[in-house]
């Protein structure tokens, strides 16, 4: 039918507005090659998960066997995230010079040491000398993970794939409470340290499976082996024809001309990040510079909602709305572990079906009515003499429903967004400046949240957290456009002009004109057809 309508538009001579009518495109499978590697590089994220749920519990007896003060705990817990700065600007380099492969194993190498000095401390200096060595590799690892998966995803399964870093941020969360739990049973001065030590296991098990994992196709394609890439993506995208539009794009975003062939071995190479940094900050295009906010506004926010003040402080939470029993509150502190856990797997199968968008509003939404019902909750309990049980019950059940509505949206969406939005001459370091901002956004939070509810009540602290989710939906609102189902090459055309042009659904119903196109073309969706009628 729509080439008769074509023919007939081509006798008449006149330009008409045609509909042509396409089956929907086969959802493609999950490519299972994709897919292992993903998770063997998003399994990484363990390590932060494990470091932050492990603490909470261990900053219990730490603070019994080193007899330490509230401010230094707050500063043992969220030091970490200080660290990792060093490790996250480290790793976009590094991952430049050697690869994002190599980069991942010298992440689990970091931690590794970190992990044996903490398990071995014998004072609140050399714990905290084992803070530090181990919130480089977390740093690495934070930034590495996303670019990795990301790059090495097809389209089609790329927000499914990246969101799992979050999945294992959670999982390892959870094992961090079940460590606490489970090692709480050892005299004070032993079970702390065996908490810590335990973290070096997941390190070294990690390490030996990265070297199975193919390098980034795009790292190859910025070294000139574009061989060894085109070998890589014919492994991870859903079919030949995807295979070949992701190498042509990847060389067109490289600055590689397109007859150069896996026969060309030299090939300019643009790839260790020189001028990398002044066209991020300093001369930046409106499109980068648009990225740039979006990536550091969502990593701001997501952290400024006092996600890391529950998870790290869940313990003293369930006291102050009535839990008293040191083994009713570690429970308590497990059922918030597999609450996030549970949530984050639900996330990771929306995200290429609804879209980054629908996900992220709704949560932040959902968030702020769990923070603000909290925030009641808690003030109630705080300002009566005697225990309300309808209090108690409610503030148990927001806080629960705070790090549910989290883990749907917010909790993923960061880690998904940067890792996909930048060009590639800026991905490495645009991300590790969204990560950056991230882990210093954390640190601050959970260094201050002790003294926060002291100064301003535990309800006034959450209801803070609620008004700064409120700011930051108008944000996402108004700065970040829809990426789902775009290639990585194609991002940048969706920043710059802050008017929400997001893309249509372009599989069914596309309209063409093919009055005023060239050469017999029609235009279809972004695409120019030759021959058509």
């Amino acid at each position: 039918m729509a080439d008769r309508e074509a023919k007939t538009n081509a006798i008449s001579g006149q330009p008409q507005k045609i509909t042509v009518d396409f089956d929907p495109p086969k959802k493609p499978k999950i490519n299972k090659y994709a897919f292992t590697c993903a998770l063997l590089a998003t399994m990484t994220s363990v390590l932060l998960g494990y470091d932050i749920g492990v603490m909470s519990g261990a900053m219990i007896y730490i603070k019994d066997d080193l007899k330490i003060s509230d401010i230094q705990i707050e500063i043992l817990a969220g030091i970490i995230n200080l660290y990792s700065l060093i490790g996250s600007f480290a790793a976009g380099r590094t991952s430049d010079w050697i690869g994002r492969r190599y980069t991942i194993l010298v992440a689990q190498a970091i931690f590794f040491a970190g992990a044996i000095l903490m398990g071995f401390s014998t004072n609140y200096a050399f714990l905290m000398v084992g803070r530090f060595v181990a919130g480089i590799g977390v740093g690495y690892a934070c930034m590495i993970a996303p670019v990795y998966t990301a790059e090495i995803s097809p389209a089609s399964t790329r927000g499914f794939l990246t969101s799992l870093f979050e999945v294992f941020v959670n999982f390892g969360i959870l094992l961090g409470y079940v460590s606490n739990y489970v090692f709480s049973k050892l005299p004070t001065h032993l079970g702390w340290r065996v908490m810590l030590g335990v973290g070096a296991v997941p390190a070294v098990i990690l390490a030996f499976v990265v070297l199975w994992m193919p390098e980034s196709p795009r790292w190859l394609v910025m070294q000139g082996r574009l061989g060894d890439a085109k070998r890589v993506l014919d492994k991870t995208s859903d079919s030949v024809e995807e295979a070949q539009i992701r190498l042509a794009d990847i060389k067109e975003a490289a600055g590689i001309p397109e007859n150069l062939t896996d026969d060309v071995v030299q090939v300019t190479k643009h790839s260790h990040g020189e001028g990398v940094w002044k066209e991020l900050i300093v001369h930046p295009t409106p499109s980068v510079r648009h990225i740039l906010i979006a990536c550091v506004g969502i990593h701001f926010f997501q952290q400024c909602s006092g996600i890391d003040s529950v998870v790290l402080y869940s313990p003293r939470i369930f006291e102050k709305a009535g839990i008293t029993s040191a083994n009713n509150k570690l429970l308590a502190t497990v059922a918030v572990g597999f609450t996030k856990t549970m949530f984050i797997l639900v996330a990771t199968f929306l995200f290429d079906k609804i879209g980054r968008r629908p996900l992220i509003l709704s949560s932040v939404a959902g968030m702020i009515f769990s923070l603000a019902t909290l925030g009641f909750g808690l003030t109630v309990i705080d300002q009566s003499d005697h225990k309300i049980t309808w209090a108690v019950g409610l503030s148990i059940t927001m806080l629960l429903a705070f790090v549910a509505f989290f883990s749907i949206g917010m909790g993923p969406s960061p880690v998904v967004y940067s890792s996909e939005i930048f060009p590639l001459r800026l991905r490495a370091q645009g991300t590790s400046m969204g990560m950056a901002t991230n882990r210093l956004t954390s640190g601050v939070i959970s260094m201050t949240f002790i003294s926060l509810y002291k100064g301003i009540t535990i309800g006034g602290a959450f209801f803070l957290y609620a008004g700064v989710a409120l700011v930051s939906w108008v944000f996402f609102y108004y700065v970040l456009p829809e990426t789902r189902g775009r290639t990585l090459e194609d991002m940048e055309g969706l920043f710059g002009n802050f008017k929400w042009n997001f893309p249509k659904n372009r599989n069914n119903n596309k309209e063409v004109s093919n009055g005023n196109e060239p050469n017999g073309q029609v235009q279809l969706g972004s695409k120019k057809v030759k021959g058509f009628g």
